[in-house]
């Protein structure tokens, strides 16, 4: 009966096989499709998953039990269930990577409720699966891509303590060699090529989806991958349009194939908005944000074929990976031998585990002459590659008693992936050990050390010897660190009702420090290594800067690997939450022009202080933050630059912001500037003017963008009719357009073009002054020639006591003050009263 049994399941994988051979040219040599837990085999979509029960060979198991919750055939009404650590092994015809998916379906079968389920699934080499739990009614297939390199895969399941594990159907097929390979090696988004060998990586699909395309199920790919739709990644809908032209693919030799992706894949396309691609100005990107685990490396395969235009390089556009640059001026036509809709693909890998869990994808138009911008891609996938130690799971993997056989077979798996990382901690505490009795011999404390060595102004702060509990003097007027001790008991011990907000780096708590001091602490991750580089940055910068518009730093902490930032205590808020949505009173025309003229003078500051100049990277109306006086400081320095030296124009560096305020021409290059926070600010003018959000999606098309939207209405000259409903009658026209004049300055298109922090700051004075002017016959205040920035008097004498000095700019660019407040000490009101009235031109 055992033979009978062998001889159907060799007769079943071989229909198996020629149903695959009718879908593509590649047949797999590997191609097993098991119904786990039924007497019976199965057929899905034209392919037979056979019984596990009729090639029990497959299986190791003292402790297994089938489950059953209906007699249909499918292959989810069956599962088996596992009391205990069991492995099913596969003989390997053809070494090289293989599909490996299992199947989840959770249902109820006597006492084994298998939503409850939770357990690891490992292979010899990779641990894939670890503490994994499925919701009830939810059906999961978990998707992998392994090179196998010996004879068979073994798949272990290992139930977590006091609990069993299940799978309803596996799937362990072959696949073509060069589906995956390192040549030519994929490239690192940002800059750089991936130097790593793929052949040892296990890849685990995370988003496989075919843009402007409907779902293309299993039975219509060669590969038997499924792709989805692209609509529900998609940001902004209305920014995006399809196309299909099945019949124009052209699979060219030597470049992609119909293993790479399907027709239904490479004759679909999601493009920019064709009503906007017909305006020569558009100028936005089509974005699609995807949920990811975070702490993990991605291998993101593009698909592009040029379906779209009528002859050879009508089409250039950019391609963005998490606002960074991957690539530049796509001309696809260039890429397959000059070929029209030629299918191609490109590989990249994030160049750093993500400590996020999104991905944003974003194409757009390139600078490269067209006659109509656009930007297409065809299809994506997402892949998470395994960690240093061979994980694509980051939760506890631990292997319960069982038998020999598998005690040996998780032996392996863990000396493999956890024998280097014992080696190391054991190296660790030996080095560790020595260091305290070194300590002891000295009379040292034994308080606990700083978990991130770094320096500041050339001191050495949080170094492996400092104390973690000693204020240590960071600059030579303060002491930053604080206890942790300190810290709890300013906000006593971060009591929920203290949580004012929340943001990137971690949520923040109002505290009051033992000597009455309010102060807003901002409490980050440790193991979030974005976290990480902000509370570096925070620290070295706000560190070196004393001004009355930066907002400043107390103190930190860094015991007990926390990443703690205490700064002083802003009573508003910010100024975004005074604007909209939070109902607040609305600000006066006067408080938003003395709030957008000490963010100014902050900015200035950094630009122009003593040491190198500061670029702020993130200049939004949520960093601005306000006093009990309505005084406003430049807050979150996190994604702070240092500026480039006298003999250079700007800094290379990836990009980072905050879309809606993010310079253009910085997002195009990755080349930064003083002028990129010019960028920002301006956008920030027309939020304080409007009163609304910088990207609002729920708008019509040409109101998404306020910067775009506002812009229009500048330049007809109407802009009076988008203001702040508020403000409507209570600002002088005078005032008005030099504010608008500015705000339109800065958001010119390349940064040559854009005024300097100080003239933005003079122009905002200006029209301070020409809001609050009051001439002898009751009128309105001249302006004559003082229209356009940088026209005012190169110099002005005598406009307060003292020998204060001022150089304009437009001459020095720089305030020169014996005050380390910069700007803050100077009334510029008392220049511009100069300027207003008529004695004074």
């Amino acid at each position: 009966m055992g033979v009978e049994k062998f001889q159907t399941f060799i007769l079943i994988s071989t229909i198996s096989t020629l149903i695959c051979i009718c879908h593509g040219l590649f047949t797999p040599k590997d191609n097993y499709l098991i119904n786990c837990g039924s007497q019976s085999n199965s057929t899905v979509m034209g392919r037979v998953f056979i019984s596990d029960k009729l090639s029990s060979n497959l299986l190791t198991s003292p402790k297994e039990i089938l489950a059953s919750q209906t007699a249909n055939s499918d292959i989810y009404s069956t599962a088996r269930v596992f009391t205990g650590v069991s492995s099913y092994k596969f003989s390997v015809t053809a070494r090289g990577r293989h599909w490996v998916r299992l199947h989840f379906d959770p249902f109820d079968y006597q006492t084994y409720q298998m939503n409850t389920a939770k357990f690891s699934v490992s292979s010899q080499t990779h641990v894939l699966l670890s503490d994994f739990t499925i919701k009830k009614s939810s059906r999961v297939v978990k998707e992998y891509s392994l090179n196998i390199t010996t004879d068979d895969l073994i798949l272990t399941f290992t139930p977590s303590s006091n609990s069993f594990a299940f799978v309803n159907a596996i799937e362990v097929i072959s696949i073509p060699e060069t589906l995956i390979t390192s040549s030519p090696p994929p490239r690192l988004v940002g800059s750089g090529t991936f130097q790593q060998s793929l052949s040892s990586q296990a890849l685990e699909t995370v988003h496989r989806v075919n843009m402007g395309g409907s779902l293309v199920a299993a039975n219509n790919d060669t590969l038997t991958r499924t792709w989805l739709p692209d609509s529900t990644f998609l940001l902004e809908k209305n920014l995006a349009t399809s196309v299909t032209k099945l019949a124009t693919v052209n699979y060219v030799p030597g470049y992609a194939t119909e293993e790479t992706a399907p027709r239904t894949v490479y004759g679909t396309c999601t493009q920019m908005n064709s009503v906007a691609a017909q305006d020569p100005s558009s100028n936005f990107n089509v974005t699609w944000e995807f949920e990811v685990d975070p702490g993990f490396q991605y291998f993101l395969r593009f698909h592009f074929c040029d379906i779209v235009s009528l002859a050879l390089n009508q089409l250039y556009f950019n391609l963005y990976v998490d606002s960074m640059l991957a690539v530049m001026d796509v001309d696809l036509s260039t890429y397959v031998d000059n070929t029209l809709a030629g299918a191609y693909n490109m590989d990249f890998v994030t160049p750093s585990p993500k400590g996020s869990n999104k991905i944003r994808v974003s194409i757009g138009p390139s600078n490269v002459h067209t006659d109509y911008p656009n930007a297409i891609v065809n299809g994506l996938e997402i892949m998470k590659m395994n960690n240093s130690k061979g994980q694509l799971s980051t939760g506890t993997f631990v292997a319960p008693g069982g038998s020999t056989v598998k005690k040996k077979n998780l032996g392996l798996i863990v000396g493999a992936t956890v024998g280097p990382l014992l080696g190391l901690v054991l190296l660790g505490c030996c080095f560790v050990l020595c260091k305290k009795r070194k300590r002891s011999r000295r009379g040292q404390d034994g308080h606990s050390k700083s978990w991130m060595p770094f320096s500041i102004n050339g001191t050495s702060v949080g170094s492996k010897g400092s104390n973690g509990t000693t204020l240590m003097s960071i600059t030579t007027n303060a002491n930053y660190r604080i206890p942790f001790a300190a810290v709890k008991d300013a906000t006593n011990n971060f009591d929920e009702s203290r949580n004012i907000g929340v943001g990137g780096f971690g949520k923040v708590y109002k505290g009051e420090l033992n000597d009455g001091t309010r102060v807003a602490v901002k409490r980050g991750n440790p193991k979030s290594q974005q976290g990480l580089a902000e509370f570096r940055t925070e620290i070295e910068m706000l560190s070196q800067f004393r001004h009355r518009h930066l907002v400043s730093l107390i103190g930190y902490c860094d015991e007990n690997s926390e990443m703690i930032l205490i700064y002083e205590y802003m009573e508003n808020g910010t100024v975004k939450s005074h604007l909209y949505g939070s109902g607040l009173p609305s600000l006066t025309w006067k408080q938003r022009l003395e709030i957008c003229i000490g963010a100014a003078r902050g900015l200035h500051y950094l630009h122009t202080g003593d040491s190198k100049p500061v670029i702020h990277r993130d200049v939004k109306s949520a960093n601005i933050l306000l006093d009990e006086n309505f005084m406003a400081k430049v807050a979150d320095f996190g994604l702070s630059k240092t500026g480039p030296e006298l003999d250079q124009t700007h800094v290379s560096t990836a990009v980072k912001g905050s879309f809606g305020y993010l310079d253009p021409e910085y997002f195009r290059r990755q080349q930064l500037t003083d002028k990129s926070d010019v960028y920002s600010f301006g956008v920030v003018l027309f939020e304080v003017l409007c009163a609304r959000p910088v990207i609002d999606p729920t708008l019509p098309r040409e109101m998404v963008n306020l910067a775009e939207w506002a812009m229009k209405w500048q330049k007809k000259g109407q802009l009076d009719q988008i203001i702040d409903q508020s403000l409507r009658g209570n600002i002088r026209p005078d005032s008005l357009r030099k504010f608008a004049e500015t705000g339109e300055k800065c958001l010119a298109d390349y940064g040559v073009d854009r005024p300097s922090m100080g003239d933005v700051l003079w122009n905002l004075e200006y029209a301070l002054q020409l809001q609050e002017a009051v001439v002898d016959d009751g009128g309105e205040p001249e302006e004559n020639s003082t229209n356009m920035i940088g026209e005012l008097p190169t110099q002005i004498n005598d406009f307060s006591q003292g020998d204060t000095s001022v150089n304009v700019p437009g001459t020095a660019g720089r305030f020169e003050e014996s005050s380390i407040d910069d700007l803050s000490g100077v009334s510029m009101s008392k220049v511009f009263s100069q300027l207003v009235k008529s004695e004074g031109r």
